[in-house]
Parts: structure tokens; C-alpha cells; sequence
């Protein structure tokens, strides 16, 4: 799955081009960096590639989100709908602007039940944040029909799908804002970062200050710079972008060998009469970092799980997880938190220490997902899908 698994020659020319200048900031320093700038470049190829106008790199996917959010104008008082299935930075974000997460069920896509965000839309419904899970997308018509009609932002949280797109159009490009996240474990890797993207000046203009202690970065170095902001230190390294800059350029590749080897997997396992797939609003924009299929029940989906690690595979089972999946979430059903949460907060998140989503249990709950590899040889793939295979059918 990662961009780590083709790491080489590419990244250790570039990261090498920034140490041999020794300026490791991403601004200032314009003499003695030689006009090496790899964060310029990278936010650049991400504009490029994406076909957006504004990219504004962050250290991590978190810090993205969180400053898209204070870009946007999302802060206390404001609730943003999100899904119960995603991973813990999502709500983290929220809280961080000091706005308040309403969860709402998802459906067999994993990603956001637009019937759900209907229903959970109240006065103080400033945002919809879908989270396109596991390298693919949510149903982006729906929920911008339903953005559109509310006169709500739309915020993607496509962390885990760069290079994913929904019809025609790259995930994280179709809303007001997306973000994504450059770790070391995702699609592509600078080891830490993340990125803003938006076709709105104004949210881009903001997004550059606040990831850089409101800096407006317009002075002739800089100490004139201006601080129309308030912001905080979100930047990126030089040497990350570096890692970044290597990576995007082998992305075409990285895309096509995962969906090659998606393939051979996901064909394998559909022998199976007892699985079905997750369900892809568009099939072809599936970024293809994982296949997720479901099981007859939990019981069954539980015991698959076992006999897969136990041939050697990879296999998530996010019901019992607790990174990903609510029902395990402690921290955020207790309020167990460093924040000083103003009361409102504080009352809002009271219900969630009782709330049960029946429907999420049941699509969560029979789910299994398995990473696609890129490190993996044809031979490699077809044994991996026979092994699928074989400790599926041990438990049906």
C-alpha cells in the first residue's frame, strides 16, 4: 500500500539536494538555499497533478484538517457531520478549532450514509465532512447536493486516497476544501505531512498563515512579513517535501500496480458465494489501497479475521478497533481530553457516552479489509489470494 515500499534512488537525490544547502526550513534563508525549494515544488506537482489551484503543505494530515477548518471559518458553536468509521485525527481536528463533531452512521460504501447527514442537519450545522476511507471515495453527489441545498462547506477528509478521484475529478478537489495526509503509511509518503487543496483563494490565503504562525509571507524576507492571522507552527521541512516531491512524480505507477494487484485479489475472493465487496461510487477512482469485503456476520467476519493473520495476511477487523471504529473510542466518548471544553461542548458530547449506532454495527461489524501491497511480484499476489481465499472459505 505505502510509497515507502518505493523508496530509492529518487528521494535520496532530492532530500540530498536540501542537505548540501543545509537550509531546511521551507521559508527564508533565500541566499543560502540556492534556490532550492522543495516544498514550493511539491505544493506545485500537487496543483498539477490534481488539477487544483491552491495547495498549502502542513506536517501532518491532522495539522491539514485543522487548518482547513479555521481557513473555512469553522470554529466554537459549529457542528461538523462526520462518519462513525475514520480515524481518530478526524474528530481530534475538531475539537482543535473548538467546534463539535455530530457522528452519523455509514453505509456499505464505509464512508458517510447521505440519508444519515439528512437527518442530523440543525442550525448549528456549519460543515459535512466526509472521510473517503481506505482509498476510496464517498457518495460526493449526494452529499454536495445536500451541502448545496443546506448552504453548508463541504470539507473532504481524503487522507487515506490521494490519488483517488469521482468522476473524473480528484478526491479532495470537489468541496470546498480536502485534505490529505503524506505519512508514512499512506499512498504517497514525505514520512510526515499533509496538504490543503482548494480552488478558493481566500481559504488558501488563510490556510498559508495559520499553518505559519499567521505570517501572510508578502514581506521582502521574512521578518517584514505581517501577521494578519492568528495561526499556529504547522509547517513542513524541507526535508519532507523532498521525500514528497520524489514520491508524487512515481504516483501513475504506485496507482496502477495497486490496482493491478487489487484486482487479482478481489477476483480470487469473489469465488466466494458468502463475501460481497464494499460499494464504490466510482469504481475507477478507487485508489485501490485496500480491498474491504463483509461476511455473513460479525461472528463469522471476527473468525476470517484470525485465520487470515494467522496464514501471514494483513486483516483489519475495525469493529474491534480502536483507532478507527466509535464503539471503542474511549477518549472521545469520556471527554478524556487535555482541551478545556466549553460547556456547550461539554454538553454535546455528553450523549455519546450512551449513543449506540445499530446501523454502523452491522456494515462495520461484518467488515474485513486487507491491504494492497506495492512490494508484492505477480507470484507474490496470487499466493496472497489463494491464502485469502483459503482462510475465508475455513470459517463459512
Amino acid at each position: 500500500m505505502p510509497g515507502y515500499e518505493l523508496f530509492g534512488a529518487e528521494e535520496r537525490k532530492e532530500v540530498n539536494d536540501v542537505l548540501e544547502t543545509g537550509i531546511m526550513m521551507r521559508y527564508g534563508f533565500d541566499g543560502p538555499r540556492k534556490g532550492i525549494w522543495k516544498a514550493k515544488e511539491l505544493e506545485q506537482a500537487i496543483c498539477d497533478k490534481l488539477d487544483v489551484k491552491y495547495t498549502q503543505l502542513t506536517s501532518s494530515g491532522t495539522t491539514a484538517l485543522s487548518t482547513a477548518m479555521a481557513a473555512l471559518g469553522i470554529g466554537a458553536g459549529d457542528e461538523i457531520i462526520m462518519p462513525t468509521f475514520t480515524f481518530v485525527a478526524s474528530f481530534e481536528s475538531v475539537f482543535s478549532v473548538g467546534a463539535t463533531p455530530v457522528l452519523v452512521d455509514v453505509d456499505d460504501t464505509l464512508t458517510l450514509d447521505p440519508k444519515a447527514v439528512e437527518a442530523a442537519i440543525t442550525p448549528q450545522t456549519k460543515a459535512v465532512m466526509p472521510v473517503h476511507m481506505c482509498g476510496s471515495m464517498a457518495d460526493l453527489d449526494a452529499l454536495k447536493a445536500i451541502c448545496d441545498k443546506h448552504q453548508l462547506i463541504l470539507l473532504e477528509d481524503a487522507c487515506q486516497s490521494f490519488g483517488g478521484s469521482y468522476k473524473g475529478k480528484a478526491l479532495g478537489t470537489i468541496g470546498h476544501a480536502g485534505t490529505f495526509s503524506f505519512d508514512f503509511v499512506k499512498t504517497i509518503t514525505c514520512a510526515e505531512g499533509g496538504a490543503i487543496v482548494t480552488n478558493d483563494q481566500d481559504v488558501y490565503v488563510k490556510s498559508d498563515a495559520y499553518a505559519d504562525h499567521g505570517h501572510d509571507h508578502l514581506g521582502v524576507d521574512r521578518g517584514a512579513d505581517q501577521h494578519p492571522f492568528m495561526g499556529y507552527n504547522y509547517r513542513i521541512s524541507e526535508l519532507h517535501a523532498a521525500v514528497g516531491l520524489a514520491q508524487i512524480r512515481k504516483l501513475d505507477n504506485i496507482l496502477s500496480i495497486l490496482r493491478n494487484n487489487k484486482k487479482i485479489m478481489k477476483d480470487a475472493l469473489a469465488t466466494v458465494s458468502e463475501v460481497t465487496f464494499r460499494r464504490l461510487p466510482d469504481e475507477a477512482g478507487d485508489s485501490a489501497t485496500h480491498l474491504s469485503f463483509f461476511l455473513p456476520d460479525e461472528n463469522t467476519a471476527r473468525a476470517a479475521a484470525a485465520a487470515m493473520k494467522a496464514a501471514g495476511l494483513a486483516a483489519f477487523f475495525w469493529f474491534d478497533n480502536n483507532w478507527h471504529y466509535i464503539r471503542q473510542w474511549d477518549h472521545f466518548k469520556q471527554n478524556a481530553s487535555l482541551h478545556a471544553f466549553p460547556p456547550g461542548l461539554k454538553q454535546a458530547m455528553e450523549q455519546y457516552k450512551t449513543k449506540q449506532f445499530p446501523a454502523s454495527d452491522a456494515i462495520i461489524g461484518r467488515c474485513i479489509s486487507t491491504p494492497v501491497n506495492l512490494g508484492w511480484n505477480q507470484d507474490e499476489v496470487k499466493e496472497k489470494a489463494e491464502k485469502l481465499v483459503k482462510a475465508v472459505k475455513s470459517v463459512l
